[in-house]
This record gives C-alpha cells, structure tokens and sequence, in this order.
C-alpha cells in the first residue's frame, strides 16, 4: 500500500512538473519549478531528470544570472520538440486538414487540399483524409512517437460512440470515421469530436499546457456553415450529449429561408460564407478577399451584404450572451478573414441587445487565419494526456 501512494505521489508530482514547465512565459531553470511547485529543489531535479531522459522535455542553452542568482548559470527548460506528437485531422465542406502538431506545439507536418465536400459520400472523403495522414505520419522526425489521434468534424458528434451524427452542410448522417480510417490512424485512438469545440479549444490553448487570454468566450466558426462553442475558464462547455455550442441554428428571423438543418432563419443563411458571397452580388466560388475589396472599394451590395451578416451575428450573439454572461466572442474561420468588416456591426448591435452592457462592453476579438483550426485543437486535447500523465509515456 505504501508502495502505491509513493508511486501515485510520484505520478502527480510528473505531472505538476509537466504542467509548470509548459506554462511558464518564458523557460524556467529547476530552481524556478521548485518555487513555483512548493517541491524541494532535489524532488524537483530528480523528477525533471527523468522527463528529460524520457524526451518529455528537454534542456535549452544555459543562462547566467536571475531572480536571486547574479552570476550563476541557470539550465532553462521547456516541452521537447520532437520527440512526441499527435495527429489532428479536419473535414470541412470545403476541405481536408491533416497536422502533426508535437509536444512544443510546433506543426512538423501537414497537409491542406481545398475540395468541395457538399453532398460527398462519407467513405470517398475519408479515404482521401486517410491517405493525408499517412502522408503527414511518414514525415515525422525520426525517434518522434505519436500518442494519439484526433478528428474534428463539422456537425452533431456523439464523443463516446466516435459516431457523426449529423452534418447537414456535408449531407452526411450516421457515419462512424473511425471504421474508415482504422488502417491509418488504428493504433492511435482517435477521438472525434466537433470542429468548432476543437478550434476554440486551440485558441484558449495554443501550445499543450499553455493559456492564452481570454479564457472565457463564445467562439463562433464559420465555412458554409456557422460552428460554435462556449468557454469557461479554458474548458469547451459541450452540454450534456456533446451538442452545445450550434450557435449557426440559432434562429434570427422565422420567416426566413429554409436552412439545411430544416428551420428557417438560421445564423447561417445570413452569416455564413455563402451566403455573404451570394447577397454581395458575388459568385459562390469567389474568395473573402474580392467581398472585402468590394466593401473597401464602397460597392453598395456588398456593405449591404455585411451590415446584414453582422447584424445578424449581433442578433444570436445578444440571446448567448445575456443567457450566459460571456461577453467576449471570437470570431473564426471565414469569419475570422472578413471579422474586421463585421465586428463594428456585431459589436453595435450587441451593445444595444445585452443587458449588462452598460457595465460591461461587449467586445468582438479575431481568432489567427487558420482553416485547419479543428485539426490543431484535435491533436492538442490528444496531448492534453501526456500532459497530465506523463508518467505513462516514460514507462515507469
């Protein structure tokens, strides 16, 4: 018995190192982690030898000098790069995302390929996302260990079962990727989940163990479609089924057109991409770059067509936040690439609809330009476990 409390301490111990090396702001020496930890100093090094010599993190070239040491070298630390990794992969309606994203959350290789998946059938896809994982896999550094997989999927996803179950821009129901893509990615566990929890989730961390500010708000991700997800304190709040966050079936106008969820008035059939593109007058091929030089060039259809998105974001996003008291949004994807345009609407509009907004402003921040946002969040959460277990990597 007091054999497996020393070894459960010792787990536990690995781990709070783990945690505070990859979330300093900047590299912490042994002596830094033993203040930060509480931990002797001869705990601290003993355990940090071990997760350098298991390649879960690694030591940087010396500094002289700190925080109470004038003169004396200090061996900074941080995560190894490298040396463990995990595959993310995406399906969008218009594209498939494959990143292998390692312990540093440095992307060591990836695949993008724009390909019009509306309608498409779920095994052709997946089989073509297979063979980019393979391809990404077989570019990882050599001695690199992937530790797990990750799907992110734009729709309905039951997280247990790793069943789609519903994907009305994709036209895909009742598919389990998991089947197809066994070959590849097989060993790995992969885990699905839903494209716009696994983006937010990348934006409130961007590295394993790492926080970015703020760690509270409504992540809105747009394509064809509008995602969204709510996060509290760092975490994705998914609901009882895994289903919260379908912030684009939110509805704006009843008496509007018919979405492909079956509804009317959708967020989406005012704020998603296609239809921003189509009520600017533009054809559905063209990219946010020609809607934003349009705007910026005064054509009169096209700010039309982004005061109506905008306002319509504002509309959704007034009901979210005063139901939960979020008031920060981030916006994503195709959002994100036209966000500059939107946000003056989104944030007057939300000013005038949120109750608490003569105490607290409304604000509207951007997320990075990143199609493959679901795919880095993916790998990332499949990190998360080494992070909060690396015991179980060092094989002791």
């Amino acid at each position: 018995m007091a054999n497996l409390r020393q070894a459960s301490l010792r787990h536990a111990n690995l781990a709070l190192v783990t945690r505070t090396v990859l979330a300093a702001e900047a590299p912490p020496s042994r002596a830094d982690v033993a203040t930060a930890t509480s931990l002797t100093r001869s705990t601290v090094s003993r355990l940090v030898d071990e997760l350098v010599a298991g390649g879960v993190l690694e030591e940087v070239e010396s500094v002289v000098g700190g925080p109470g040491r004038p003169g004396r070298p200090a061996t900074p630390l941080t995560a190894s790069r490298g040396r463990f990794a995990a595959l993310g992969l995406q399906i969008g309606v218009g594209h498939l995302a494959a990143r292998l994203v390692d312990l540093s959350g440095t992307v060591l290789a990836e695949r993008l390929v724009n390909v019009d998946l509306a309608g498409s059938k779920p095994s052709s896809a997946l089989r073509r996302l297979g063979s980019l994982a393979a391809q990404v896999l077989a570019e990882a550094p050599d001695g690199c260990r992937v530790v797990g997989a990750g799907l992110a999927l734009p729709g309905l996803v039951d997280v247990e079962s790793g069943r789609l179950l519903s994907a009305p821009n994709l036209g895909w129901e009742d598919v389990v990727p998991g089947t197809a893509l066994s070959d590849t990615v097989g060993g790995l566990g992969l885990r699905v989940g839903n494209e716009a929890d696994l983006a937010a989730y990348a934006f409130a961390h961007p590295a394993p163990g790492r926080d970015s500010q703020p760690q509270d708000f409504v992540y809105l991700s747009g394509e064809v479609g509008i995602g969204g997800a709510v996060v509290l304190d760092g975490e994705v709040m998914t609901g009882r089924h895994g289903w919260a966050g379908e912030i684009g079936h939110v509805c704006v106008d009843p008496d509007g057109p018919v979405c492909r969820c079956g509804s009317t008035g959708c967020l989406e059939q005012y704020a998603g991409r296609l239809a921003m593109l189509l009520a600017a007058g533009l054809d559905a091929a063209a990219i946010d770059g020609e809607l934003r030089g349009r705007v910026e060039a005064g054509d009169e259809q096209a700010c039309d067509a982004v005061r109506s998105a905008g306002r319509a974001l504002g509309i959704a996003l007034g009901g979210v936040v005063n139901v939960l008291d979020i008031p920060t949004v981030v916006l994503g994807g195709h959002l994100a690439q036209v966000g500059e345009l939107l946000s003056p609407e989104v944030e007057a509009v939300l000013a005038r609809r949120v109750l608490s907004a003569h105490w607290v402003t409304p604000r509207v921040a951007i997320a990075p330009d990143d199609p493959a946002a679901g795919a880095t969040g993916a790998a990332l959460i499949a990190l998360d476990e080494l992070v909060r277990h690396p015991a179980d990597v060092l094989g002791t």
